[in-house]
């Protein structure tokens, strides 16, 4: 197979077949010109800006069992915490004091935060001027609807695997279609919908990989956050071998080439893996970093998986230290509020 063919046609066309991705997925001797192919259409379609969303973590409580992920419900070495409403404000401020233009409002399903006492906390974000991102699970329209009217921009939920079989194995007692109901209904109800998966889940393919690929470009994902599984051990899958960073870049590579104008962030996860994982995903393809601003021992509690980075910073020192990484490699962080401009 011409490989380079492969990536001028990805590049020039923005389309792939499903074998063609699984060829550049597979593909490790052609990785830093599949690499330099989606800096190039980066560079292009979204511009040298980096986009900088300040992370709350606002609970670690989780009614779902989800069998890779550090917060299940049944994990019971997590010190399970859950943020005040002054709490939230006092960071959501305090993350607009350091220059942050979007926050990430993310939890575990806490059913504690009710419609009613969330859409309270949201309106009270917005009037600082953020943007809101929501990342919390899996809700009805009505309530997806409620959060929209209180302010919230954007929503994040991965599916994980669009694999239905591997899906609902790894996430016992959910729906695989209840997963895409949701993310449809996000993007019905206005929402910038972001999703994205995790590379090198126990019995997933590269074949898999190529159709989360196919399914985020068919529902038009605006944002797209991937990272290496990485095994927790707090969970069923202590064991299994996790992901790997070069396959993880080349999941990014190929999104970028595939969805030109989407935003992509360069995930924490993956620096688990290598120290200097989100700058080179920043020259892969990757546009948005989002660095926690969520103060104290509650970053070490929102224990996902294990050697989760940064744990002991504070939030003024992470904004310090991305800056300074993001001018290192010629590059800007946005003045603005990093929406997807839709081309028509």
């Amino acid at each position: 197979m011409d490989y380079t063919s492969l990536i001028e046609k990805a590049e020039k066309t923005h389309q792939l077949t499903k074998s063609e991705i699984v060829a550049l997925l597979n593909n490790q001797t052609c990785q830093e010109e599949l690499i330099a192919a989606a800096d190039r259409v980066r560079a292009a379609f979204v511009g040298d800006d980096i986009h900088l969303r300040g992370l709350v973590e606002f609970s670690n409580i989780c009614k779902q069992n989800c069998m890779y992920c550090g917060l299940r419900r049944d994990n019971k070495k997590v010190e399970r915490y859950r943020l005040s409403t002054e709490e939230i404000l006092d960071f959501a401020q305090k993350a607009k004091e350091y220059g942050y233009k979007t926050v990430v409002m993310q939890s575990g399903e806490d059913m504690d935060f009710t419609v009613d006492k969330l859409t309270d906390i949201l309106r009270q974000v917005k009037a600082l001027g953020l943007a809101i991102t929501l990342s919390i699970g899996e809700k009805t329209r009505e309530e997806y609807a409620a959060y929209k009217e209180a302010g919230a921009d954007r929503y994040l939920l991965r599916i994980e695997t669009t694999d239905k079989a591997l899906y609902e194995e790894l996430n016992p007692g959910m729906s695989f279609e209840n997963r895409v109901r949701c993310l449809k209904d996000l993007k019905e109800l206005g929402f910038e919908v972001g999703t994205g998966c995790l590379v090198g889940l126990p019995k997933q393919t590269v074949e898999s990989l190529a159709d989360d690929i196919l399914f985020f470009k068919s529902i038009d994902a605006d944002m797209i956050g991937i990272g290496p599984f990485i095994p927790n051990g707090d969970t069923p899958l202590k064991d299994a071998e996790g992901g790997t960073f070069p396959m993880s870049l080349r999941f990014i590579a190929v999104l970028r080439l595939l969805m030109p104008d989407i935003n992509i962030p360069a995930t924490t996860a993956m620096e688990t893996l290598d120290k200097n994982a989100r700058i080179i995903a920043l020259q892969a393809g990757a546009n948005v970093v989002m660095p926690n601003v969520t103060e104290g021992d509650y970053r070490r509690k929102y224990a996902l998986y294990p050697g989760k980075i940064c744990i002991n910073d504070t939030p003024a020192k992470c904004w310090g230290c991305i800056g300074g990484k993001i001018a290192g490699i010629g590059r800007k962080i946005s003045q603005g509020q990093g929406f997807r401009e839709i081309k028509q």
